[in-house]
C-alpha cells in the first residue's frame, strides 16, 4: 500500500500511516464530491465501514478534486457531513496520494490486507457483492451481506434506460454542443450571454439558460456560483414545470437555488423514461456550470 503522507489535511481522524494501520485490513476509496458514480457507491462504502469496523476494517476516503472549486476544504467538510461519513478522510489537494497509487478513476477502491499488500481493486460502480466478499475474506469472517438502499442522489441508476453519457461543458473536454433551436439527443446548448472557460461555462447576464436533450431517469448538473450570493434558477421539462418528475434540488414548479458548489439533481422521472428536453434558466448572473451527469 502506498503512503498516505501526501495528504494536505485529514477529516475525522489524525493522520494515518504505517504505524497506525499495521495489522489492519484497509479499504481505500478515492472520491470527489461532485462525482455521481461515487455518490451512488458511497452508501455501500459507508455500510461496510459500519458493519466491519469491529472486525478490524479501516475505511479511508481519499478526496482528490476533479474541478478547481473542489479544493475548498469547507466544501469537502460539508460533503462529508451530508453523506454521514464518519470514517477517516484524507484530503488530497496536491494529488500526491492519487499519484502514489497511480490512480486514474473516481471512484476507486483498493483492498489492502493486514500485511499492507493491495489484494484487489475496483474502479467505478457496481460489483458490490464481490467487493464485500473480498472484505470478508481479508478479515476472515463470513456472514450475510449488509443490506443497502441508496436514497435521493445515492439511488442506483436506472441502467436499463440510461442512454445519455456524462457531458463536460468547459472547452477542454466539451463535446456535442448544439443549437437551442434544434437539439438532437445527447446534445446541449446555451442561450444568453455566457463565457466558455477551460472547465466551465459562466453566465454573464441574468436570464441565460442551458438546454440538454437526454434519455435517462435522472439528470444532474454540477454548479458553483463563484463569489456571488445565492442564484435562483428554474427548470423546465419539454417546456413545462417538472411536476412529480422534479429532482431533489428543485420543487414541482422547477424552482431551485444555487448556493453550495456541488452536483444538483434537477430531474427524477416518475413516468416511463423517454427522450426529454431539460432547460435550466438562471435568474442572476454568475452561475458556473461544469458537467451534466445522468442516472
Amino acid at each position: 500500500m502506498p503512503s498516505l503522507g501526501g495528504a494536505t489535511e485529514w477529516l475525522n481522524s489524525e493522520p494515518l500511516g504505517p504505524a497506525e494501520l499495521r495489522g489492519r485490513v484497509v479499504l481505500v476509496n478515492f472520491w470527489t464530491l461532485t462525482c455521481i458514480n461515487w455518490l451512488r457507491q458511497e452508501p455501500y462504502v459507508r455500510a461496510w465501514s459500519q458493519a466491519y469496523r469491529d472486525d478490524g476494517l479501516v475505511v479511508i476516503g481519499v478526496h482528490t478534486p476533479e474541478f478547481s472549486f473542489e479544493h475548498d476544504i469547507d466544501g469537502v467538510r460539508r460533503a462529508t457531513t451530508e453523506r454521514e461519513i464518519d470514517y477517516p478522510v484524507a484530503v488530497d489537494n496536491d494529488y500526491e496520494v492519487w499519484s502514489a497509487f497511480a490512480n486514474h478513476f473516481w471512484p476507486a477502491l483498493y483492498f489492502v490486507d493486514a500485511d499492507g499488500v493491495i489484494r484487489d481493486q475496483h474502479f467505478g460502480e457496481r460489483r458490490y457483492e464481490q467487493s464485500e466478499r473480498v472484505i470478508q475474506r481479508l478479515l476472515g469472517v463470513e456472514r450475510l451481506f449488509v443490506a443497502v438502499e441508496g436514497l435521493g442522489v445515492e439511488a442506483e441508476a436506472d441502467w436499463d434506460h440510461l442512454r445519455t453519457p456524462e457531458t463536460y461543458l468547459g472547452n477542454v473536454r466539451s463535446e456535442r454542443l448544439g443549437s437551442p433551436d434544434r437539439l438532437p439527443l445527447n446534445h446541449w446548448a446555451l442561450a444568453g450571454e455566457w463565457t466558455i472557460g477551460r472547465e466551465n461555462v459562466v453566465l454573464d447576464q441574468a436570464g441565460g439558460s442551458i438546454a440538454y436533450r437526454f434519455h435517462a431517469r435522472d439528470a444532474h448538473l454540477v454548479l458553483a456560483r463563484g463569489a456571488r450570493g445565492p442564484i435562483p434558477f428554474r427548470v423546465l421539462l419539454d417546456g413545462e414545470p417538472p411536476g412529480p418528475s422534479h429532482g431533489v434540488d428543485v420543487d414541482e414548479d422547477g424552482k431551485g437555488l444555487l448556493q453550495d458548489a456541488r452536483m444538483y439533481q434537477l430531474v427524477r422521472e416518475t413516468d416511463a423514461v423517454r427522450e426529454r428536453t431539460l432547460k435550466v434558466t438562471f435568474l442572476e448572473p454568475g452561475a458556473e456550470a461544469y458537467a451534466f451527469t445522468f442516472g
